[in-house]
């Protein structure tokens, strides 16, 4: 009897490692054909092939358009309340009366407050790709009013938008009377909304996670993919990029709001995978969104705020221009036009109007071009995605019709 029982138990133990093997088999098989998929869709630029590349975008674009407008119409009594403020707002605007400088007042401060908030959604979001509106805006723009708090005395001059020229005010100022916390507050509600904006950039991540976990279907997105993938080979993780992501992730998950909020926080290449993290694990939206708008808009802002400040600080940028002209050879070369550019820009705070001259404005010149390249960039990169994205949707489709046949 147990020898039967033995040789009964063999075939079974043997029937079980076939398939395993053949588990192993599939899941490989599964992995080779996405990589082959993934390949595929990545070559899908314009310079590779541009009409291809082209023609899906537009029939992506057609698909996205027709995806929110069925979008809208379920949402039809929200957009119809819209729709309705927005008559009575137009009403309140074109008639005359007493309530016209507020709502003139209202207007530019609206208008000033969406451009930042979507150049912080741009920086954020990007379509896969990204457009660094702190280092082309932003920046430049806490600097200009820097160089004119310092160069001026005063932050007196006109509170934001500003017009096309920031002007010195009038009248004697106080020696000394500028300091970092001035600076700061003459910029917060720009920098605010910008951070702003990098909050809300950083939801459909979340979105794409959690509807995926609760509807248990495998989501449109390579970072989820990548982070089921990372969470199984969790253990024997070396690298140090896989042991950061685990980091990130362990940190989201443990320590919950704080977590989130820390990794928020601090310059993060990685906050996509906290998004994922938390729309995975069904950490509830106001905590993820909460944690985020305060990281990003008001930590990490103030950080980045007080880092350009006082590298744009008039007695560092004198310093810094010093040490470019005792460079060996070339630094007098150079040397020459950034003190001409900074002399450009102090006539202009005094003068109303005034401009460089059109020989010594060539850093203005570079830094234009530089704008058009990276705008440009940003251009390409979202037709590309965009691109690649319908080509996903070939072929996932071409993948149910061999399932199903």
């Amino acid at each position: 009897m147990e020898a039967n029982g033995a040789s009964c138990e063999q075939p079974q133990k043997r029937t079980g490692a076939r398939d395993k093997q053949n588990g192993k088999s599939a899941d490989l098989s599964i992995r080779e054909r996405r990589q082959k998929d993934k390949e595929e869709r990545l070559s899908l630029v314009l310079w590779r092939r541009p009409a291809t590349t082209l023609h899906y975008f537009l029939l992506e674009t057609i698909i996205k358009l027709k995806e929110w407008t069925l979008k809208l119409w379920q949402r039809r009594g929200a957009v119809f309340l819209f729709l309705l403020l927005c008559c009575v707002f137009s009403i309140a605007y074109y008639t005359e009366g007493r309530h016209q400088q507020y709502v003139q007042y209202l207007e530019v401060k609206f208008l000033w407050c969406a451009y930042w908030v979507g150049l912080g959604i741009l920086s954020s979001v990007g379509l896969g790709t990204g457009l660094h509106t702190f280092l082309l805006y932003l920046g430049p723009h806490i600097a200009s009013v820097t160089l004119a708090a310092y160069e001026c005395g005063s932050t007196d001059f006109p509170e934001p938008p500003y017009p096309d020229q920031i002007v010195c005010p009038e009248g004697e100022t106080v020696e000394g009377s500028i300091s970092l916390f001035s600076i700061m507050s003459k910029v917060r509600l720009e920098a605010f909304m910008w951070g702003a904006g990098t909050a809300i950039g950083e939801l459909p991540p979340y979105f794409m996670a959690r509807a995926a976990r609760q509807s248990g279907a495998d989501p449109d997105d390579d970072d989820y993919e990548e982070f089921e993938e990372m969470l199984e080979k969790a253990e024997g993780a070396q690298d140090f990029v896989t042991r950061a992501k685990l980091g990130v992730q362990h940190m989201v998950q443990k320590v919950g709001f704080f977590g989130i909020m820390a990794c928020a926080s601090i310059p993060n290449p990685l906050f996509d995978l906290a998004g994922i993290t938390c729309g995975h694990f069904l950490v509830p939206f106001w905590t993820f969104f909460g944690a985020t708008l305060i990281g990003k808009a008001i930590i990490k802002m103030h950080i980045q705020k007080l880092f350009v400040i006082i590298t744009f600080s008039i007695h560092i940028v004198e310093q810094m221009v010093s040490l470019i002209g005792s460079v060996p050879k070339v630094g007098p070369s150079l040397q020459k036009p950034f003190s001409q550019y900074l002399e450009a820009q102090r006539s202009k705070l005094h003068h109303a109007g005034g401009s460089a001259p059109a020989d010594d404005n060539w850093l203005s010149w570079v830094f234009e071009k530089v704008v058009l390249v990276m705008v440009a960039y940003f251009v390409i990169s979202i037709i590309n995605s965009m691109a690649q994205s319908y080509a996903k949707r070939r072929q996932q489709l071409r993948h149910s019709e061999e399932k199903t046949k």
